[in-house]
């Protein structure tokens, strides 16, 4: 079962308590068109949908009191009504129905990540497109960091100053990594670099392997000359003492889709370089472990981007040991489909732990 997440800490605490069951169910309806439909929603329509026997002039009074409430709010006076982000919060806390994934689609969803002849790095790209095509919104994953012990590392040159370098892991993860390297460099020295690593390093975790190098370099114990002991402290930097892992950003564009103001734009162009900092895949993981199963945050709860209007579904991943190494879910209007976007993050996150353990 998905588990709906408690109300973050500092945002505004909203309770079903005050509202009657007609409150209620005028809140949820208008909530649901709005997600449908992404415009205010009028009194008439209510009416017309609801099975309560009211007035569009009755519910124009409900309408009133949930907008005194702070619940909903009307973008100019003629128009219907739409919820705030503390209407969004209530609703998804507690009026939201959804209900479980069919096997259809726990089938196609654990063949999309299959991670069959695929990197872990490639597999959680694609869980990332998944979501992005399925919830109309930007996926994010927070691809764990690699703590396999190494079986064979190799340096390949793609031109002047540059150079690809692949690992391989005992646990069978396969990662690239372009790096910076001297100019003029010629192939064999990134050759010998392969060999003195893969010589000296099989069976080691990264981070031992970093800590062995950078010993064996100071105390001057390798026969390598200086451009190749750059390569090989360049190579074994990329990955060891790098932080808590990376992220994935799949679907950008569908953020930037139907939006006319240069500032809105402005606003989502900021939140792209926010999701490209190393503090950014931190935060995403202290937030997918404040409670159990997905975590929904509306506007700025997050605090990773401080305007209205967009939303984030996450939820953590595990390892074989039970311990939270990743994260996966979507950025995306707060117009969402909730129902149908948080069960599938939750199956989703479960798939990539199965894989990982």
């Amino acid at each position: 079962m998905v588990s709906l997440p408690k109300l973050p800490t500092g945002a505004p605490q909203v309770s079903l308590a005050g509202l009657d069951s007609r409150s209620s169910t005028i809140l949820r309806e208008l909530v649901e068109l709005y997600v449908q439909t992404g415009g205010p929603v009028g009194s008439r329509t209510l009416s017309r949908r609801l099975p309560l026997g009211l007035s569009p002039a009755s519910i124009r009074n409900v309408m009133a009191d949930l907008e005194e409430a702070g619940l909903l709010y009307a973008p100019h006076t003629s128009a219907g009504r739409l919820p705030t982000d503390r209407g969004l919060r209530l609703f998804v806390d507690g009026l939201l129905e959804f209900g479980d994934l069919g096997e259809s689609e726990r089938e196609a969803i654990s063949a999309r990540c299959a991670a069959s002849g695929r990197s872990l790095q490639e597999t959680l790209a694609e869980a990332g497109q998944m979501l992005s095509g399925l919830a109309g919104a930007a996926g994010l994953v927070v691809a764990p960091k690699s703590e396999g012990t190494i079986r064979h590392i190799e340096f390949v040159a793609l031109g002047p100053g540059r150079a690809l370098v692949v690992l391989v892991t005992a646990d069978g993860q396969v990662e690239n990594r372009v790096i910076e390297v001297p100019a003029g460099l010629p192939p064999s020295a990134l050759q010998q670099a392969s060999n003195y690593l893969n010589a000296q390093l099989a069976g080691c975790g990264l981070e031992d392997a970093r800590l062995r190098i950078a010993e064996e370099i100071a105390a001057n114990r390798t026969e390598l000359d200086s451009l190749t002991q750059q390569v090989i402290s360049a190579g074994i930097a990329t990955w060891a003492g790098g932080g808590q892992g990376s992220l994935i950003v799949r679907g950008q564009a569908r953020l930037l889709e139907n939006l006319d103001q240069a500032a809105r734009v402005a606003e989502i162009q900021g939140l792209f370089e926010r999701l490209e900092a190393q503090e950014t895949v931190l935060r995403l993981l202290d937030l997918a472990q404040r409670g159990e199963g997905v975590q929904i945050f509306i506007g700025a709860e997050s605090g990773l981007f401080n305007t209205a209007g967009l939303s984030m579904v996450v939820a953590p991943f595990r390892n074989g040991q039970e311990r939270i190494v990743g994260a996966i879910g979507v950025i995306g209007p707060t117009r969402i489909n909730y129902g149908r976007v948080i069960p599938v993050v939750d199956y989703t996150a479960r798939v990539i732990g199965r894989l990982l353990g």
